[in-house]
């Protein structure tokens, strides 16, 4: 079963729109008619094109005369082997009085910061980092919510050659010791507290804890969030940020040019398999592949204001973040996105006329659910563009944003991963946006599906992968010295090609879908179904709001097969009724296949999810299954893993 390939857009750019655009200008430049056309000239002429998107979006740093070597290698390819470059430069350009940022804490704290003023703040930290011995290559590890002082931190780190790291307050102890223990960092800068749903979070007890068991620390700073002046005498070495030394207010910002490959973020896999992954990313890989995402896939003028909803523990700060390269404004913001009565990111939008307004697949869903109507409500005039990623956004989502929010409007759903800091395929202002389709493969990556022999096809279901190298793959894994564990992970299904794990396809509109990660596929009768088409049907239902699908083995213990089970979390107030049941089974079975239903329907208080709001359905399958899940530190609502577990209803 597939969608429904819709053959009118929902939106489809004016002339005068496509003109305007950065992507519509390096056509012209390239002599490219299309943007098919200068797609595949991308993949198949990637020195060129990367060359191009150097010089094009105004990449600053000595490019060198070569510009891939080994390109036939993945992973092996060397990307840039002579340019010397800092990405922390290439975001602090500018030293007006125009605003750097905005942030909302909630409706509890409003801050601006101007250019000059970030510059002056990462001056100062940088010389805080030099006194404490922080070099070129050393870890800094923020433990921190979405604050104007992360971003300072992470710009005075990189500015030097060190290595950022960041994970949000909301983990536990163990979350951040699985994480920032791998990396020993020098000096770890942490938050007294924050506010989610109005309500404060302390902090400080747990960071006295993290800092007794990371013996790697040399210095520890305590942001002040929810105090003025927080009591940080049970952490050893530690200082509060206020008491950072003042700097002359000439003092310039030291940018050490590092090799292009040279470490930048340490990022973590989700960690619900195990003890997360720590990918290495570097300063020209993702400054190039966010300077090409932001500028051309997302049209980010200099002048436009960009807003992400995301954590410091989620890949979409470091891609709203570079943002700064490309003269943008940044929004930032932390608590909860249904605030004030679930209008409080809408509210931002209009306050500070958003251009571009990001956020999860979930949140729309959500926001639909709860009946909000944000085009009705408030003035989104200098709206232009609507992300949405975390997880597939489903077609009624797409006509939620074009029926309540803006009918003139890009929305781009976009999916890649912490795997590469950024997207594979995502959105594009001079192409049409189809229901339920994501727009395009991104320029320079060479991205196809296979089926199980390793074959390309369109139309059909099969596994998303790479076929080219590019210049955002991962420099690493940390202390994966022989490389093993980084081959293992996106080159063992098929030889020199990047597997990155979706279930997708390619459409007649060469836009694409992603129907869920292969490793949660469902595969009842041998017949496999993306988890998403479920989800899909499911959720449309009034009295859902949301749901989760696994394959339980059946018989148990035999392994031979595995039947549907859904779990479902009703709106509050009601119960699971036989009547209810049948609902979903025919929503299901109507709009898919009789094997896409399931053969259970469950109730649950809860659904469990990572940081970054992703379900987890290969830990549901574990308890269901009575085996171990292996870190459940980092899942937001571990607690909610316990009304999986010996249900009865799965026992017969």
């Amino acid at each position: 079963m597939t969608y429904q390939i819709d053959s009118q857009p929902l939106w489809q750019p004016t002339p005068a729109q496509v003109a305007a655009t950065r992507m519509a200008a390096l056509m012209r430049e390239t002599g490219q008619a299309t943007y098919a056309e200068l797609w595949q000239w991308s993949v198949d002429q990637p020195e060129a094109f990367w060359s191009k998107v150097w010089d094009f979006c105004g990449a600053v740093g000595e490019k060198g005369d070569q510009i891939l070597v080994d390109r036939d290698k993945m992973p092996g390819a060397r990307w840039f082997p002579q340019a010397r470059l800092n990405f922390a430069e290439n975001l602090l350009q500018k030293r007006d009085d125009s605003d750097a940022l905005v942030f909302w804490g909630e409706d509890k704290v409003k801050r601006r910061l101007s250019r000059a003023g970030l510059y002056a703040e990462v001056a100062r930290f940088q010389q805080f980092l030099i006194s404490a011995g922080v070099g070129e290559g050393d870890r800094v590890a923020g433990f921190l919510p979405n604050l104007p002082e992360t971003l300072v931190a992470m710009l005075a780190a990189t500015s030097l050659g060190a290595i950022w790291s960041s994970a949000s307050p909301d983990f536990g102890v163990q979350g951040v010791l699985d994480r920032f223990g791998q990396i020993e960092p020098k000096v770890l800068i942490c938050v007294d507290g924050y506010w989610y749903n109005g309500k404060p979070v302390d902090c400080l007890e747990k960071n006295a804890e993290v800092v007794a068991r990371m013996p790697s620390l040399l210095k520890t700073v305590v942001v002040p969030y929810l105090a003025e002046r927080p009591a940080i005498d049970g952490l050893a070495n530690a200082l509060c940020w206020n008491d950072l030394p003042a700097v002359d207010a000439e003092k310039t910002v030291i940018f050490n040019r590092v090799a292009f490959n040279h470490p930048l973020f340490i990022m973590f896999s989700s960690g619900t398999t195990g003890v997360p992954k720590c990918i290495v990313h570097c300063h020209g890989g993702v400054l190039l592949q966010h300077l090409k995402e932001h500028q051309l896939h997302s049209d980010v003028r200099p002048g436009d204001r960009l807003f992400y909803f995301t954590t410091c523990g989620w890949m979409m700060w470091n891609w709203l973040v570079s943002g700064l390269a490309c003269g943008a404004t940044l929004l930032l913001y932390d608590g909860s996105p249904f605030a004030a009565r679930g209008k409080v990111l809408f509210d931002y939008a209009e306050a500070e006329q958003m251009t571009h307004f990001g956020t999860s697949a979930k949140f729309i869903d959500a926001a639909a659910k709860l009946g909000l109507t944000p085009g009705k409500t408030h003035n989104l005039s200098a709206l232009r563009a609507m992300f949405s990623t975390g997880s597939p956004l489903s077609p009624e989502g797409f006509d939620w944003v074009y029926r309540e929010i803006k009918a003139d409007i890009l929305l781009a759903s976009i999916s890649g991963g912490t795997d590469i800091v950024s997207c594979f395929v995502l959105g594009n202002p001079v192409l049409p946006v189809y229901r339920g389709e994501i727009q395009c493969r991104g320029l320079g990556m060479a991205v196809d599906v296979f089926d199980d022999a390793g074959r390309p096809v369109r139309s059909e279901k099969g596994e998303l992968v790479c076929v080219r190298p590019f210049p955002v793959m991962p420099v690493g894994f940390w202390n994966d010295t022989d490389g093993s564990k980084y081959r293992a992970a996106y080159f063992e299904r098929f030889d020199n090609i990047w597997c990155h794990g979706d279930f997708s396809e390619i459409t007649a509109h060469d836009g694409v879908i992603i129907y869920g990660r292969s490793d949660a596929t469902l595969n009842p009768g041998g017949v496999r179904i993306g988890t998403a088409e479920i989800y899909r049907q499911v959720e449309q239902l009034p009295e859902i709001l949301e749901s989760l699908v696994i394959g339980q083995d059946w018989p148990p213990g035999k392994n031979d097969d595995v039947r549907v089970v859904l779990f479902v979390k009703l709106q509050e107030g009601l119960e699971l009724d036989a009547g209810l049941v049948e609902r979903v089974k025919q929503q299901i079975k109507a709009n898919t296949t009789p094997r896409h239903v399931p053969a259970k329907v469950v109730q649950v208080a809860d659904i469990p999810r990572t940081k970054s709001g992703k379900i987890v359905e290969l830990a549901v399958r574990n308890v269901v299954h009575e085996q171990p899940v292996k870190n459940v530190e980092a899942l937001a609502n571990p607690e909610a893993l316990e009304f999986f577990r010996g249900r009865a209803e799965l026992a017969d």
